[in-house]
Order: structure tokens, then sequence, then C-alpha cells
């Protein structure tokens, strides 16, 4: 998501007339953001149900959710600087439109190859529609009211972490018209044309002053890197881990070494890039997206992995599966917006280290829990390591953000934070290609019915030690973050920073 602070043009006369109508706007917007967040956490929740009706392979189950994270990835920078250029509010239109079709698409999918298409088409239009949210708020309200509006955000984005679960396990329960899974989907077509028509009667356009130009070659070369990687990754393990795919992971390097000299050509040429390079010479925001990328896969693995052992491995329905996610949705929220206002001023790195050390501690009580109680594990016994991972992640995920920007000079703070928002959707991306070797490389897919409570319990604690792994790494890295919190001025780099899109159930 690109930061409007430095591509936001003038405030615009409505806003500073206090035209009642940018409210009305800033209800339409947040609520294409409130859909974007439940679409997301909505899906995994339904994932067992998927498979089960549509006859999905466990690959074509992770690139459902992978495939929406790459597409969305890859588009986000390009999406912010099209808003930029051709107006905020024709990109939004644009981009809810094609949100809405590529839903109705999922929801009437006839296949899981259609199914999977869609959803990558869904995270492109997601790309054009998420980035214009909250550069439209920027453009339509006063400075001394967007600390107001961004607080709203921050609460629609709890609630989207919570009630998307809730959401999905109560839609694909109650088997709507014997549609099964198909309502997680469908359910964004009256609310996606309800923003179409809307959005044109009262979102006031904006566009950059001095817009940069699109990167388009940037885009193809990063989209084809990370194909590259993570087609071997998913598919690997069903073929035989076959050489080609080898060649093409290690081809992958050389792709992406190919786009950092091209971006290098790219900055010379017209100041322009779809990367600045210029911002890893600073060495906390360098460290941070080392962070966000690889707390992006923690998140990758963790989620989906979670979802499959509860419903597939334990037999539990959804909806018990999305109430059993309740504490630690809550214990994220809360554990944020604590952070944020009270700990981080006060103790600086500490709490984002604090944060993975209780993450961590939290997985490993889950992995002694599921060793100690097996299939016979109950909701409440999740409860506490749950809760744990919970608050760890709270810690982290608020005050990073600002942590990563602290040092990063104000003319580059709208290119870093659409960067920190890039890598952990790749990141994410990279975490679900990775299950498939974390979990059901563990996993015989073709396990008897008396073993797969087993089978499955043996696949996510194999899959929790490498999760526990990884957030020992991102507490060493954190070491590279500013001790202290800078103390901010009017217009500072992270103080116009966008709040984080909610990854807690990526």
């Amino acid at each position: 998501m690109t930061s409007p602070s430095t591509t936001s043009a003038p405030e615009s006369p409505a806003a500073a007339a206090g035209d009642r109508r940018r409210w009305f706007a800033l209800a339409i917007v947040m609520t294409a953001a409130f859909m974007d967040l439940v679409d997301v956490t909505i899906v995994n929740i339904a994932i067992p149900s998927i498979q089960r009706d549509a006859g999905a392979s466990f690959s074509q189950i992770q690139w459902i959710t992978a495939g929406y994270s790459l597409a969305f990835a890859a588009g986000l920078v390009t999406g912010g600087r099209l808003g930029d250029i051709h107006g905020r509010k024709r990109i939004f239109l644009i981009g809810i439109t094609g949100f809405t079709v590529a839903s109705a698409l999922c929801g009437f999918a006839a296949n899981p190859e259609m199914l999977v298409a869609s959803r990558i088409l869904q995270g492109g239009m997601a790309a054009l529609m998420v980035p214009q949210v909250l550069s439209i708020v920027h453009a339509t309200f006063p400075a001394h009211e967007r600390g107001k509006v961004f607080g709203l955000f921050g609460m629609i984005v709890g609630l989207g972490a919570v009630s998307g679960p809730l959401l999905g396990a109560l839609l694909t329960e109650w088997n709507i018209f014997g549609l099964e899974w198909r309502p997680i989907f469908l359910i964004n077509l009256p609310v996606g044309i309800a923003g179409v028509l809307l959005g044109r009667k009262f979102i006031s356009e904006s566009k950059a002053p001095r817009a940069l130009k699109l990167d388009l070659v940037g885009v193809v070369l990063v989209t084809a890197g990370l194909l590259m990687l993570l087609y071997p990754l998913t598919r690997g393990r069903e073929l035989g881990w076959p050489t080609w795919g080898y060649v093409m992971m290690a081809g992958s390097l050389v792709v992406f070494g190919a786009l950092v000299a091209y971006e290098k050509r790219k900055a010379a040429k017209d100041g322009s890039p779809l990367v600045e390079l210029s911002l890893f010479k600073v060495k906390s925001f360098a460290a941070g997206i080392a962070v966000q990328t690889v707390f992006g896969i923690t998140l990758g693995i963790f989620f989906l992995v979670w979802t499959l052992y509860m419903q597939i491995g334990l037999g539990w329905s959804a909806l018990r599966a999305g109430l059993t996610g309740v504490p630690f949705s809550i214990a994220v929220s809360a554990a944020a917006g604590i952070s944020v206002q009270k700990l981080v001023p006060r103790f600086g790195r500490k709490v984002l280290q604090t944060g993975a050390v209780a993450m961590a501690a939290g997985v490993l009580i889950y992995i002694w829990e599921a060793g100690r109680y097996g299939a016979d594990i109950a909701p409440w016994q999740m409860a506490l390591p749950l809760v744990v991972m919970g608050v760890g992640m709270g810690l982290i995920v608020a005050p990073l953000t600002d942590a990563v920007l602290s040092d990063v000079p104000q003319e580059h703070a709208g290119s870093a934070s659409g960067l920190i928002n890039t890598v952990q959707q790749m990141g994410t991306a990279l975490g679900l290609g990775l299950v498939s070797v974390v979990f059901f490389g563990v996993i015989d897919e073709h396990v008897r019915p008396d073993r797969i409570p087993a089978e499955f319990v043996d696949g996510f604690q194999n899959a929790l030690w490498w999760v526990a792994a990884v957030l020992a790494v991102i507490f060493l890295v954190m070491f590279a973050l500013p001790a202290k919190p800078k103390q901010h001025v009017e217009g500072s780099a992270a103080e116009t920073t966008v709040p984080e899109k909610e990854p807690a159930l990526t």
C-alpha cells in the first residue's frame, strides 16, 4: 500500500470546507477495505470444505491462498502509482468493480483450476483497490482530522481480523441453498455493487501533482521471479521433486539479480523505479524489510496449516474451528493497541523482540499440547498458546512499520511504505508455498482414514518447529532496528505512514 504522504494533491476545497460528503466517501472506502480484509481471512476457514466439495488437491489448496497473495503483492506498488497518475477515484472504482466480478467468478467456479485463476484475478483487483483507500482519505480530509480517521481504520482492521473467520465459518456451516463454501465469495457481490454506485457519487477525484511513471518491466521481473520460486515449491512434492524444479528455483535468483540491475538503471534514467534501492542503505529499513518478509513467511505457514490441522486432522466443523480462533484475534487487537500507545514509546524495539519471544513461546506450548493430547485436544486447551501467540503478534505488527520507517528520508516515505506491504505479502505467498515442504511433506496424501489424525498432528508439529525457528531469526534481525522511536514532528515520514494491513489470517 503506498503512503499518501508524498503523493497526495493539496487538500481539496471540499475537505477544507468541511463537506459532509467526505464522511460518505470514508464509509465507502472503509467498507471496501473491510471487504478485502474479510475476504482474506474468510477463505482459510473454508479451505477444507473447498477441498471436499471441489476435489482440490493439496497444491491447488495452496494456490487458492498463495495466488491471491502473489497477485496482490506484485500489483500493490503499481496499483498505488496508477492512482497517482490516473486518479484515485477512477482506479478505486475499477478495482472494486474487478474485485466484485472476480468474487462472482470464485463463487461460481466450476472446478479448482477456475477457482485458482479467479483468486489470482481477485488479488490483482485488490491491488488496484486497496492502495487507493488511504490515499483517498489523505486527499479528502484535512490534516487535523486524519488522526481520528486513521484510528477508525485501525478499528476496521481489528474488526476484519475477528469477524472474517467467524463469518466464513457460519456461511460454510449454514450451507446456504446447498452452495457449500461458495457464499463466502458471493457475499461480496451486493457490497461491491453498492460500493461502485455510491463511490461514483460521493468520492472526489484526486491525483498526484508530480506522478512518477509506471515500471512495468519491474513488475514483470518481480512476478516472474516469485512464480519461478513458488511454483516448484508447491508442485515439487506431488511430482517427485523433478530436476526442472530445482533449475527453475535457481533461475529465480538470476531473475531477482536482473531486477536489481534494471532498477538501478531505471532510477538513474528517470527516477521512477518500482523498488527504490537506495532505501536499503538505511540500516533500520533493510533490517525491517527482512523482518517483514520473514514474518510474512511465518504467517503463511501457520494459518493454512492450523486450519487444515483442526478441520481435516481433528475433524472439527468450520464453526468450531472459527470460534477457536477468536481468543487469538482478540489478543492481537488488544496487544496492538497497547504496544503503540504505551509500550513502544517507553521501551522501543524491546517490545517487538518481546513479541517475537512471546510468539515463539506460544508456538512451543502448542507443539507440546498437540503431542500431549493428540486428536483429543479441545478448543479450550488451545486457548493458552493462541492467546500467547496473539499477544506476541500484536506487539509486532502494530509498531513494526513505524520502526522500519523511522530513519527513512521524508521524500521516500511513500515508496518505502508501499515496499513494506509488498514484501509482507510476498513473504506470505512464500510461506504458503513452503507448506508443501514443512507440512504436506510429512503427510501421506493417500493416508488411510484411521491414520489421518496422527498424520496431521505430526505434520502440524513439524510445521510449528519451522515457525519457531523463523521467529528466532526474526528476534535476532530486530537488533538492527532503532533502539527507541524518534520524536516525530509534523510531516515526518513515520507520522504519515499508512496503517499496516492486518496480516493475521492472510
